[in-house]
């Protein structure tokens, strides 16, 4: 599809559809090891999660979700399409942990959806990217892992984008909290559906909301624990329950 296919498509889409956009990607690490049982509950949370925010009639026009898996391999599983629109996908786990190239793929999607959502102009809340990892960072080059971690942390500070990691049961945190710059969480167990759900009333609190407006987020009862570690040579005791807590402007 050429460049003027897909931009007549996008006026189409926002001519018939004006509601301020409030994006959030997933980043999902389906490497090996989330084979089997981790990968059969994630996706019956994406599954919860479509069914949570499609109740919601105002949500379902103004959130748009989209999916980038990451092994040995980053695909976009799913652009940017309305929870109206969205469609659980089929997902399977094998080979390495590309999750640098992974956050890079995310990023360009934000700032590419962005550049649509301006030229189209429809206004929108500052984007989310959710990354679930069962790991760290497996078969890429540590410089390559150092530049994606570098521009996460460049567009957090011009509050490009608002990126949250999660890490599964074998997830290494430390490593994880020298990536996002948000405390990394860890999940309960194989508590998904906690997760998502938590994840679309968040979502459904920000699009009720206006653009900077600063928006109060429900407590994420799907945490494992309090998350300790060592950040530039000073420890950091860090209750993963603030995120629940804390006011995040998004605008």
């Amino acid at each position: 599809m050429g460049r003027q296919e897909v931009s007549l498509k996008d006026a189409v889409e926002f001519a018939d559809n004006p509601e301020t956009r409030c994006p959030c990607l997933l980043l999902l690490d389906t490497s090996g090891s989330m084979n089997g049982e981790r990968i059969e509950a994630l996706k019956a949370g994406l599954q919860t999660l479509h069914d949570d925010l499609v109740r919601d009639t105002v949500a379902a026009r103004r959130i748009e979700v989209a999916i980038v898996t990451f092994n040995s391999q980053v695909r976009v599983v799913q652009d940017f399409v309305t929870v109206d629109k969205f469609q659980t996908p089929s997902l399977t786990a094998s080979g390495e942990t590309h999750m640098a190239a992974g956050i890079e793929c995310a990023l360009d999607m934000i700032e590419a959806r962005k550049k649509t959502y301006r030229e189209n102009h429809v206004s929108y809340y500052r984007p989310w990217v959710f990354m679930i990892t069962d790991g760290q960072p497996e078969g890429e080059r540590e410089e390559d892992v150092t530049r994606a971690a570098n521009r996460l942390r460049t567009d957090e500070e011009a509050k490009r984008v608002a990126f949250f990691a999660v890490g599964v049961s074998g997830a290494d945190v430390r490593r994880l909290s020298h990536i996002a710059v948000r405390t990394p969480l860890e999940l309960e167990g194989l508590d998904f559906q906690g997760l998502f759900l938590w994840l679309s009333a968040s979502m459904q609190a920000v699009s009720l909301s206006a653009p900077g407006d600063r928006v109060t987020l429900p407590p994420p009862g799907w945490i494992k624990r309090i998350a300790m570690f060592v950040v530039d040579n000073e420890m950091e005791i860090k209750a993963a329950v603030r995120v629940g807590k804390a006011l995040i402007g998004l605008p």
